[in-house]
């Protein structure tokens, strides 16, 4: 008898191919899902651009833009104020309370006005309100896609970006950092609420400690972070509304769509423009 052992066989060619289609089947989508990415990225930069170079030609379509900022920003006062009075109330409640431990529990004014004008502010109110006003342009615009009313727009020789996205974006950028300052003020008033109601701290030291801590630069600060988010927020919503296809299912898609990624591109920009506006 042979004492060799004979040698292991090699996979059969049949799991070789199964192994390779699974590898492909891995790789496949999560290119083909960043070429996407990357074409919507791509996309969204074009029209912003297209619209800000339409804003500076004439006509300028003030009647439109007015009628925009009653829509997005007056129609959202309601949500903006409430988010910011209920992160002013949660936030004195917090760090006043842990601030009491070490016996400074007076100054909780100065870390409140600080969170709120640099951070809270405007991320809150770009979350919320960005994700009603994102969601309402992708839906609107949607609408009159699929129903081809943007077509007869090109058709009659008008131009849909200037008439459909460049009152929209202005409107966005000056009704964010309107929103923000209001957010600002309202979150700051229920914190002296707070403060005097749970801890007894006088409103009058609340806030003199809260202007004694903030300067211009906090507050501009969280305003300048508000026009990006404006912008984003508008071409995000213009851009879905305009690629939206496949009837009233292709609308409300668009619309999720919408939320998801203004929500992504708010927390992800807002990373960057605090290493900017702290290096400065």
């Amino acid at each position: 008898m042979s004492d060799q052992t004979p040698a292991p066989s090699s996979p059969p060619e049949t799991e070789l191919t199964d192994i390779v289609q699974q590898e492909l089947a891995a790789i496949i989508p999560f290119s083909a899902r960043m070429q996407d990415a990357f074409a919507t990225f791509g996309g969204m930069v074009v029209m912003f651009v297209r619209a800000l170079r339409r804003s500076v030609k004439r006509p300028f379509a003030l009647g439109e833009i007015s009628y925009q900022i009653e829509a997005l920003g007056l129609r959202s006062l309601s949500i903006a104020t409430l988010t910011a009075v209920f992160a002013g109330l949660v936030l004195t409640l917090q760090f006043a309370f842990f601030m009491a431990r070490f016996g400074i529990q007076h100054t909780v004014g100065k870390v409140v006005v600080l969170t709120l004008f640099r951070e809270l502010g405007p991320v809150l109110t770009a979350l919320t309100v960005g994700a009603r006003i994102g969601s309402g342009i992708t839906a609107e615009l949607g609408s009159m896609k699929v129903t081809e009313q943007i077509d007869a727009i090109s058709a009659l020789g008008a131009d849909p970006i200037k008439k459909l996205v460049t009152p929209r974006l202005i409107a966005c950028t000056l009704v964010m950092p309107a929103l923000t300052a209001l957010a600002d003020v309202f979150g700051l008033a229920a914190g002296a609420v707070v403060a005097a109601t749970q801890y007894d701290i006088p409103m009058e030291q609340y806030f003199r400690s809260a202007v004694e801590t903030a300067d211009i630069v906090d507050f501009t600060s969280g305003i300048g972070k508000s026009a990006v988010f404006g912008v984003l927020i508008a071409v995000v919503g213009c851009f879905k509304g305009f690629e939206v296809s496949g009837g009233t299912e292709g609308v409300g898609r668009a619309t999720t769509e919408t939320v998801a990624i203004t929500s992504v591109a708010v927390c992800l920009s807002d990373f960057f423009l605090t290493k900017l506006f702290l290096a400065l």
